[in-house]
């Protein structure tokens, strides 16, 4: 059991949920192809190489339940998962990627936009940042998106082991700062490490209380 997980309920609930059974259901090219939404549902979305498939994995506990490349675009689809009879995961394709051609670029997001826009049951979109970098101009694209659908989305750092304490404290102050101007944005900001388990106890506790009482 992580430590504090069994002294605070919430911390027990998020370990409980994802250390349940974690399902592929599928991988979907074309909005038509998306499974019935009959779950709360999370989405997992950011840059190419941000971390999203190491994300899922950290959460759920798994190495390989989501896909995980040094090589960015290569999540070209949306991918479900079902936890535990309880909550839908879905892993997002990164934005972002330049390599890509415009075609291609254009297809993936058009995907992902049609499926931010009509999909009910989406009750939050967890917007990856690296912590090296910060807000990219992409990102502030996706943003804008999720505003205008007013998709509530929550910013989660990644690879915070990367940078010093001060220095995640510094970035999440900027970006607080300019999350307050965003109608859509969820206040809190999550700080992760899937390499060092940082923040993953504290995310479950928080999507555990969005699949609500079990």
């Amino acid at each position: 059991m992580e430590t504090g997980a069994a002294a605070d309920p919430a911390l027990e609930a998020g370990r409980v949920l994802f250390a349940g059974e974690c399902v592929f259901v599928a991988s979907i090219a074309r909005i038509d192809q998306v499974p019935a939404a009959d779950l709360p549902e999370i989405a997992f979305a950011g840059r190419s190489n941000v971390g999203k498939s190491s994300l899922v994995n950290a959460l759920t506990g798994r190495k390989t339940l989501a896909r995980v490349s040094n090589t960015p675009g290569r999540t070209r689809m949306l991918n479900f998962f079902r936890l535990g009879g309880c909550l839908s995961l879905v892993d997002l394709p990164g934005y972002g990627y330049a390599r890509a051609s415009k075609r291609e670029i254009a297809a993936w997001t058009g995907l992902v936009f049609d499926y931010l826009r009509g999909r009910p049951g989406l009750v939050r979109v967890l917007l990856l940042i690296d912590a090296r970098h910060g807000i990219k101009d992409a990102d502030r694209e996706a943003m804008a998106l999720l505003d205008k659908a007013a998709v509530v989305y929550q910013v989660v750092l990644t690879k915070v082991d990367k940078i010093t304490v001060a220095a995640a404290e510094t970035l999440r102050a900027a970006i607080a700062a300019e999350l307050a101007r965003r109608p859509a944005a969820y206040p809190e900001i999550a700080a992760t490490s899937s390499r060092t388990g940082a923040g993953i106890a504290d995310l479950r506790a928080e999507l555990a209380a969005l699949a609500g009482p079990r």
